[in-house]
């Protein structure tokens, strides 16, 4: 799949640097997984937002919309398009089609897409090259659902993808990429000697890691430590949680990673 994902890259070539790719194609990456979780419940999430009142509060109304959603996935989109949909309009139109479908998301989403990303920008320079068509399309023919790419896929796929992009642009790709085999052995290590104390329920660790960056996959895996120690019945009592290691655009980036891990 990564090298599939590569290859849309390559249409990329000569209309942008080798070190640009990857403004391009880990935004259609993110775009098409969150497309797939939630276009099942897209009827009901666009009835729900048909039949809000207009005088709803913002809270009130995403969590009406997240209800809508379901399966406790944090994200939803008010367009009325989905990649299915967007494939059957007039591809001219498919520029401002596509903004359409990134306001829906809720504006912290938008922040991501917008601010960590600049969608935007890209978006226009594919569509004044005329390649946006080509791009999405091709972005249409792979199947992100988690049915068909597992939690752990994803997560790979988006690693692989940074890592391959960092290299290219002549970045050190351990800046970016850590394999989470190594991930696991650094959190078990950490973990192992204090394994008994960490058996019990209200128990209370801190972890000082400067070099964490999202922490995305060593929190997964000292979730999985954790549940591993205590019994069922409790799992749910499990809470791991960071602290100041980037501002709100990265967390949510990467509870968005999370999402779509499914």
């Amino acid at each position: 799949m990564a090298n599939f994902a590569w290859s849309i890259a390559e249409l990329l070539r000569g209309d942008f640097k080798q070190s640009e790719y990857g403004k391009v194609v880990l935004p259609f990456v993110v775009m098409r997984r969150l497309d797939a979780i939630l276009e099942p419940t897209k009827d009901a999430v666009l009835s729900a937002a048909a039949n809000l009142p207009a005088d709803i509060d913002d809270e009130t109304r995403r969590m009406i919309l997240l209800s809508a959603v379901g399966s406790d996935i944090k994200v939803y989109n008010t367009s009325r398009f989905t990649f299915a949909k967007l494939k059957q309009q007039d591809a001219g139109q498919l520029h401002q089609n596509l903004i359409d479908y990134l306001q829906g998301f809720p504006a912290d989403v938008q922040d991501v897409f917008l601010e960590k990303f600049l969608i935007t920008d890209q978006l226009k320079r594919l569509n004044d090259a005329g390649l946006l068509w080509k791009v999405f399309e091709r972005f249409t023919e792979i199947d992100l659902h988690p049915s068909k790419i597992s939690n752990l896929e994803m997560g790979y796929l988006f690693e692989e993808l940074i890592h391959r992009f960092s290299e290219i642009s002549n970045e050190t790709a351990g800046e970016h990429f850590t394999p989470r085999e190594v991930i696991r052995l650094i959190v078990d290590l950490l973990v192992e000697p204090d394994k008994d104390k960490l058996s019990g329920l209200g128990v209370i660790r801190h972890v000082y890691d400067p070099a964490c960056g999202a922490g995305g996959a060593s929190i997964d895996r000292l979730k999985e430590y954790r549940s591993a120690l205590i019994t069922a019945a409790v799992t749910g009592q499990i809470d791991v949680t960071r602290w100041g290691q980037t501002g709100a655009g990265d967390k949510r980036l990467d509870q968005i990673q999370g999402e779509m891990a499914g």
